[in-house]
C-alpha cells in the first residue's frame, strides 16, 4: 500500500511542458515582434483638435507598423506547430 502511493506521488510531481524551451523562444520574440509593431502605430495625433495632422498618414503607421504585427502573429503561430525532436 505505501509502495503505491509512492508511486503515484512520482508520477503526479513529474509534470512536463506542453511546449520545448524552443518553442517558448520562439513565442516571446514573436510577442515582442507584435508589440514593437504596436509601438510604432503610436502617435501622430494633434494637441489642438481643430487641426489636422498629416503624419497619421505617413508609411510607418499605414505599412511598416500593420505588417510587423502580422509577422509577429506568423511567428506566434509557427512556435505553436513547431514540432520537437
Amino acid at each position: 500500500m505505501k509502495n503505491n502511493n509512492n508511486i503515484e506521488e512520482q508520477q503526479v510531481q513529474k509534470q512536463e511542458f506542453l511546449f520545448d524551451s524552443i518553442n517558448y523562444k520562439i513565442l516571446l520574440i514573436g510577442i515582442a515582434v507584435i508589440a514593437l509593431g504596436f509601438i510604432l502605430m503610436s502617435g501622430g495625433g494633434s494637441k489642438d483638435p481643430n487641426v489636422f495632422n498629416e503624419d497619421i498618414f505617413n508609411f510607418r503607421r499605414i505599412r511598416l507598423a500593420p505588417t510587423t504585427v502580422l509577422i509577429g502573429f506568423g511567428i506566434t503561430i509557427y512556435s505553436i506547430f513547431k514540432k520537437s525532436k
